[in-house]
């Protein structure tokens, strides 16, 4: 017979207190790091061309001048419309309840970062054209003529020190020092990426070929890979850069679910969604460290797919 969840013997015990501390620890650490780079962000942007200062016109252009604005749009409103309508179709199908789950979870925040992404590309559209003119080759805030037609971000990393790029000050005039929303855009967008990463390899590294009978429908199939598809997609386009300190709200974002899932069993008995949040197993703080390692590749495995575009983009261009 299963354990009652909302006994307090089954929350006070060595093996609840060990998995509190694992996701006390990456929680602490996570807000150190956020409030080391993210506290400090208005006064680094005293620094008019600092490398690593989000530029405005990031949320919206596409790596190549030479691909409109209005194409990152198109892809942008398409993937949003496909996803929202996948997202309903499994409520309508299953209910409220497939947010119970972790990868439901992770699809939905995907489908919002979409459904923004198309508003600040509509923004960006509009301001592309007023500038512009229309003419892709007039429009020239990144970069300059000698970088040919791709646009090279400045630097990966926002924790860079300004004396490593001093030729960078020339460039100030004309670029435009994003704005609170475009931070919480590459916020949204750097924590999708390492959410979805983890979600795809464990339902189908682990969950699927280890639970019997399970049988995939169409809805689960798109659940588990087009939210991985998309946000490439969109990734082989965008300019978004990649700061590493970030993994500090993919963190958040899964302790959070983790959270949410020890208070709703601490008021009712449940079943577990994931057998390996379940407390009672004596593996469970083996289990918990596991999952929480595996945020750093999962975070990693992003950042190297960004750098690999950028270094195949660079040399496409030389």
């Amino acid at each position: 017979m299963a354990d009652d969840t909302t006994a307090l013997s089954y929350w006070l015990n060595w093996r609840v207190l060990l998995c509190a501390l694992i996701l006390l620890a990456p929680l602490v650490l996570a807000a150190i790091l956020i409030w080391r780079y993210e506290g400090k962000r208005r006064q680094r942007e005293g620094l008019r061309e600092l490398p690593g200062t989000l530029f405005q016109e990031e949320a919206w252009t596409t790596c190549f001048k030479r691909i409109h604005p209005l194409f990152l749009l198109a892809f942008r409103v398409f993937s949003f419309v496909a996803m929202l309508s996948i997202l309903i179709s499994s409520v309508v199908r299953d209910g409220g309840g497939i947010f119970y789950f972790y990868t439901q979870w992770t699809f939905a925040l995907v489908t919002l970062y979409f459904g923004y992404a198309s508003l600040l590309s509509v923004y960006g559209c509009c301001v592309y054209h007023k500038k512009a003119g229309g003419n892709m080759e007039s429009y020239t805030s990144i970069g300059d003529a000698e970088q040919g037609t791709y646009r090279p971000p400045l630097t990966l990393d926002e924790t860079a020190d300004t004396s490593k790029s001093p030729n960078t000050q020339s460039e100030a005039p004309v670029r435009e020092t994003a704005a609170f929303w475009v931070y919480i855009f590459q916020i949204l967008f750097q924590t999708c990426a390492g959410a979805v990463i983890l979600t795809d390899i464990v339902f189908w590294a682990i969950i699927y070929p280890f639970t019997e009978g399970y049988r995939l429908s169409f809805l689960d199939v798109c659940m588990h890979s087009l939210n991985a598809v998309f946000l490439l997609g969109d990734t082989s386009l965008n300019f978004l850069r990649f700061p590493l300190f970030r993994i500090s709200y993919f963190v958040l974002w899964s302790c959070i679910y983790v959270a949410y899932q020890w208070i709703i069993h601490a008021f009712k008995n449940l079943w577990w969604p994931y057998q390996f949040l379940n407390l009672s197993s004596p593996y469970a703080p083996l289990w918990y460290l596991g999952v929480a390692v595996m945020h750093i590749p999962c975070f990693a495995v992003f950042a190297l797919i960004i750098k690999l575009k950028n270094y195949l983009l660079q040399r496409h261009n030389s």
